[in-house]
């Protein structure tokens, strides 16, 4: 048996490994190009590994394989874990296979190529962004907020019958629905997870309503008008997700006229995390057509990295480059020893936590201290309204999550119901927003992540509560400090080691779980969050 499944991976691996790594740099040209041509490229090399994925006859094979428990050696038995669960999600029948890709293309074609007008004039998503935070005229906050939201419009129907062809597949296979498959083949399950934002709900709530409440205050000043007649657009941002600028603190003003590539270059240098060989393969700027958000790939899993980015010099984007470089330095620092399917992160959110660490950085006193050069005089002036804006970005966006993970677990447990309705009921609860009078458009669907990540969004919470325990670890047990929230890292090359050794080198060799209990001596909890943002 043990023999069967050795020519079984080889054949498995000649397949795989050429075929994702094309995949992969087909999608990374797409996304910067936005051209038809190379968009149909990306999905028929998906395609083409959906169907490798859905071959019956293979999973047949795997199926023996762990029936007989006589793969017992680690590293293959984890090799077989993690393959089976690729297979498992994927056998369904190669027609609707096709469908499901060639649907999630044209959906993301029109999110890539989608602009809003505003007087005739087609706009970014960073001008949009820029309009929502500066302006004060509710007027054209209003109006930006609502051409904001019209990408909803044009998808919606695209993504709910998106929605029912993953639940039809994930249903052929006997799971409740898509979300509910794609926990449990991420060694996860709703159960837990619905524990865990239970218990978030009750240790942030009391804490966010305090914040709504300074928050409301200062918008109703800014913009002269009663607390009561605040609306979504008034919050500089289109989906409430991580707060207005309360605090008299303007971190933007430290990036003009820097150079962000080469700050992002000189911190991970700087902590033994080498990102040259990284920055080289990026497209980090800018272009027409080029999709507008930023993401990290790992196109061959030996090295060839990518980030894309629209870099502008401001907090936001600064920010970004450290999570997205975040991802990248944990994919490049996978030891090359582990077999290919174990050449990947632990897990979504381990990645998620390690881009999260770095990211919030760039709100840091001392980080811009020693890296942008900030004066001592100065990093003191802004230490308390630094961590209290990052203190209001974080529960803002622990309650922003809170309505993804629900609304999405909902939607696909009945993509029928009134989702329109669905999306206000869980923004009015957990943001504390008001519902525009008369409003009945699918805000939803103007989201990317519900229509093209689906069942990911808590991930990004699970990375936050990660990413506090792993501050806390690297504070108190690699640099041997006590408790400090304000820690920068800066030309800390034992952080790098300690991330590369005991974190990133492992790749998929342990679930999660595991994983995080080796690299910090305890499994995941929300302790240190908590004492990080909510006391």
């Amino acid at each position: 048996m043990e023999e069967k499944f050795d020519q079984f991976l080889k054949e498995y691996y000649n397949k795989i490994v050429s075929l994702n790594t094309k995949a992969n740099s087909k999608y990374f040209d797409a996304s910067i190009s936005g051209s038809e041509e190379d968009y149909n490229e990306s999905a028929k090399l998906q395609l083409e590994i959906s169907k490798l994925y859905s071959d019956r006859n293979l999973f047949q094979q795997l199926k023996e394989f762990k029936k007989s428990g006589k793969i017992t050696e680690s590293v293959r038995k984890r090799e077989l874990e993690l393959i089976y669960n690729e297979f498992a999600g994927n056998q369904f029948d190669e027609k609707l296979h096709k469908e499901i890709i060639d649907l999630s293309t044209k959906i993301e074609k029109k999110f890539s190529t989608f602009r809003a007008e505003i007087d005739g004039k087609k706009i970014t998503d960073n001008e949009i962004d820029k309009i929502l935070e500066t302006s004060t005229n509710s007027f054209e906050l209003k109006t930006v907020w609502e051409e904001s939201k019209k990408i909803g419009k044009v998808v919606a129907e695209d993504v709910i019958k998106l929605v029912k062809l993953r639940n039809k597949g994930a249903r052929s296979l006997g799971f409740k629905n898509y979300h509910d498959m794609s926990l449990i083949l991420t060694e996860k399950d709703s159960v837990s997870l619905d524990k865990l934002f239970d218990e978030l709900n009750r240790l942030i709530e009391k804490s966010f309503i305090e914040l709504k409440e300074v928050i409301d205050l200062y918008l109703s000043n800014k913009f002269g008008v009663d607390k009561n007649e605040l609306m979504p657009w008034h919050y500089e941002d289109k989906f409430f997700q991580q707060g207005p600028k309360i605090y008299n603190i303007n971190i933007d003003r430290y990036f003009e006229k820097q150079d962000i590539s080469k700050l992002t270059q000189k911190f991970f240098n700087g902590i033994n995390l080498n990102i040259d060989d990284l920055l080289e393969n990026s497209d980090l700027y800018e272009k027409e057509g080029k999709y507008q958000h930023a993401y990290c790939v790992d196109v061959d899993r030996n090295g060839d990295v990518r980030v894309l980015c629209n870099i502008k010099e401001n907090q936001k984007w600064m920010g970004t480059m450290l999570h997205e470089f975040g991802h990248a330095v944990y994919d490049k620092e996978i030891s090359s020893q582990l077999p290919w399917q174990l050449r990947n992160y632990g897990h979504i959110f381990t990645t998620e936590a390690i881009a999260m660490l770095f990211g919030r950085l760039s709100h840091n006193p001392e980080w811009l201290k020693k890296m942008v050069g900030i004066s001592e005089k100065e990093a003191e002036k802004i230490a308390e309204p630094s961590f209290n804006s990052l203190r209001s970005e974080q529960l803002t966006f622990s309650r922003w999550v809170q309505v993804m993970y629900r609304f999405e677990k909902e939607m696909y447990a009945n993509p029928d119901q009134d989702l329109n309705g669905l999306w206000w009921q869980l923004v009015e609860k957990y943001q504390l927003l008001k519902k525009p009078e008369g409003r009945d458009e699918p805000d939803w669907a103007s989201k990317i992540h519900v229509a093209l990540y689906p069942a990911y969004y808590h991930n990004y919470m699970l990375g936050e509560l990660l990413a506090s325990q792993l501050h806390n670890y690297i504070t108190t047990k690699v640099l041997k400090m006590e408790k400090n929230n304000s820690e920068s890292f800066v030309g800390k090359s034992e952080v790098g080691d300690y991330l590369k050794h005991l974190f990133f080198s492992y790749g998929a060799l342990y679930p999660w779980n595991e994983l995080i209990a080796k690299a910090t001596g305890e499994e995941l909890t929300p302790r240190y969050y908590a004492e990080q943002f909510v006391k």
